[in-house]
């Protein structure tokens, strides 16, 4: 179960991050070998929710404005209504997330996370999936949202809510182990 050795990946994060998630995805990367790093906008600790009360706090690997996509094969953005709502008004963020559209790395995002990708500018003509209530925004971007658990194009993993989160890891895992989508830079 190690085929992400020697791969690194950025679970880009603020407070307000839906904790399972976040946790999830970070337990199943690093059962598969891959080092994961939590990058945020500031540093120590951001704090989980469990829908809306308070969950488990986690510790900041990397500030996202001293990060750089060249050190990672992969980024994953969880969901929650205030972590992505942060992030997608933090410049070095959505820099970010966009370098990675642009060198052609996967990228999953999951809940509220696809908020972060319209504010990056690499949602049209992309299909993928969300929390419901983020539907017309993702459309008003260019995105043909569809309702399923797990919807891959070309490298972007994406997911509905914490319960589509078995199928989204299993897909995150197996796109990052694929490495680099052509069809994901043209998307930038």
């Amino acid at each position: 179960m190690s085929h992400l050795t020697g791969k690194r990946v950025a679970i880009l994060a603020s407070d307000g991050f839906e904790e399972s998630e976040l946790l999830e995805p970070l337990r199943a990367l690093r059962e598969h070998g891959a080092e994961v790093d939590v990058v945020s906008p500031g540093s120590g600790t951001i704090q989980g929710m469990r829908h809306f009360d308070k969950g488990e706090s986690v510790k900041v690997d990397r500030k996202v404005g001293d990060a750089s996509a060249g050190d990672y094969d992969a980024l994953v953005i969880p969901g929650g209504l205030f972590n992505p709502d942060a992030l997608r008004n933090d410049d070095d963020a959505i820099r970010f997330t966009r370098a990675f559209f642009e060198a052609g790395k996967p990228v999953g995002a999951i809940c509220h996370g696809p908020w972060v990708l319209v504010n990056a500018g690499v949602v049209e003509d992309r299909e993928l999936t969300s929390v419901a209530n983020i539907q017309r925004d993702l459309e008003n971007a260019g995105a043909r949202w569809v309702d399923r658990e797990v919807v891959v194009d070309q490298g972007l993993v994406t997911s509905r809510t914490p319960k589509d989160l078995p199928a989204f890891c299993a897909k995150l895992v197996e796109e990052i182990a694929e490495g680099r989508h052509a069809g994901q830079e043209a998307a930038a």
